[in-house]
């Protein structure tokens, strides 16, 4: 019985996937202000998970054409707000 531990990506995945980022961050930079794409990073320090949903739906809207203005820092904030508290859940009581 042999383990072959975790595959590394191949050079193709892995320059495919640097694409989609190049891609991904062209998409955010149309839609974000230097200001909100700052905050956004800083997030994604802190919590990645919560910095991708978002990016995810500004690039869903922008790409559907649903966006139709640049996204300040202060709308930004509320976009975090909002998607962070539909997925917090605490325990009360503990």
């Amino acid at each position: 019985m042999s383990y072959w531990g975790p595959q590394e990506p191949s050079k193709d995945e892995a320059r495919r996937r640097e694409e989609e980022e190049i891609r991904r961050q062209a998409i955010l930079r149309q839609f974000l202000t230097p200001e909100a794409r700052e905050r956004l990073r800083r997030v994604s320090l802190v919590k990645p998970e919560l910095a991708r949903r978002v990016e995810d739906i500004i690039i869903q809207l922008g790409v559907q054409g649903k966006l139709d203005h640049v996204i300040t820092d202060s709308e930004l904030k509320n976009i975090l707000a909002r998607v962070q508290s539909r997925r917090d859940f605490r325990i009360r009581g503990l």
